[in-house]
């Protein structure tokens, strides 16, 4: 093994909503994680991985920490603790368009209980309100260091990866070169349809919604990928929304979700999408682990 190179596993922790999973993508330069201006969008760990000729970097995009009210929530939150417990490193991203808040100070205590050296990431650079609130987010923590940046513009994130590497131990390359994610196939689909629902409706909607790829089936003859899924709300009101008048809604989140799908595969995809009631899943232990979430 090369003394040089470095290598380590990262977790991305912060607040609901600011911005880690596009912070991930912009990393990568390529889609792994869904994006949406709804709370709590990342649901599991997502694993992106960075490899440069002298380190490679296993991302670990998190859910965003807030109090669960259901199973579901109480999931998603072990799963920001297991990524806390498991890492060598932890990026706290926090939103430099708002000043610190009480969920912010929650975070930064957990990763210190964890015992995780940390690094600040002051994401939304670009909508900075106040230079002052750089020195406020620092001082809520012993940070090893403290990087301005924006996801949307790029703004910051060289000097990022270059430290965040500085911090990194002597270890060897984990994943070959060209994989950027270790994500199953049809977890990333199922992502790319929820993704389009948060997209598409609204209120307690996006929050109730679950999907579940059954089938991946290339067809051998053709360039052509049939995808069979299943979208699952808890209520029957929910499934009228997701489905909407003539189906239109359906069809939109279809044609949206199936050109995300044929950047993946490059290839075309015939999906075919179904509405199931599910009622209640989020609080159902059983239910919770068939659809991954366990």
């Amino acid at each position: 093994m090369d003394d040089n190179y470095r290598s380590g596993f990262v977790a991305i922790i912060g607040r609901p909503n600011v911005g880690k999973s596009t912070l991930l993508n912009r990393l990568l330069g390529q889609k792994v994680a869904i994006v949406s201006d709804k709370p709590q969008t990342t649901r599991n760990q997502i694993r992106g991985i960075l490899t440069l000729p002298h380190a490679q970097v296993v991302f670990v995009d998190t859910p965003g920490m807030h109090k669960p009210f259901h199973r579901l929530g109480e999931y998603m939150m072990r799963e920001v603790q297991g990524a806390l417990s498991d890492v060598d490193l932890a990026l706290l991203v926090v939103d430099g368009s708002h000043p610190p808040g009480q969920g912010d100070r929650y975070i930064v205590a957990e990763a210190a209980e964890a015992k995780v050296p940390s690094l600040l990431v002051v994401n939304k650079g670009d909508q900075l309100g106040d230079a002052e609130w750089v020195a406020a987010y620092r001082a809520m923590g012993d940070f090893l260091d403290t990087v301005v940046v924006s996801a949307i513009t790029g703004q910051g994130l060289s000097d990022l990866v270059r430290k965040l590497i500085e911090h990194l131990p002597p270890g060897p390359q984990y994943y070959p070169d060209d994989m950027v994610s270790d994500q199953p196939l049809k977890f990333l689909l199922g992502e790319y349809i929820r993704e389009k629902v948060l997209e598409l409706t609204r209120e307690e909607v996006p929050h109730a919604v679950a999907v579940e790829v059954e089938e991946v089936s290339p067809r051998e003859d053709r360039e052509l990928t049939d995808v069979r899924a299943t979208i699952y709300v808890e209520k029957d009101s929910q499934k009228g929304i997701i489905i909407g008048r003539g189906g239109r809604m359906l069809r939109s989140i279809g044609q949206l979700a199936r050109g995300e799908m044929e950047g993946l595969l490059d290839r075309q995809v015939n999906l075919q999408l179904w509405v199931k009631v599910k009622k209640d899943w989020r609080q159902q232990e059983n239910t919770l682990r068939s659809l991954g979430y366990s």
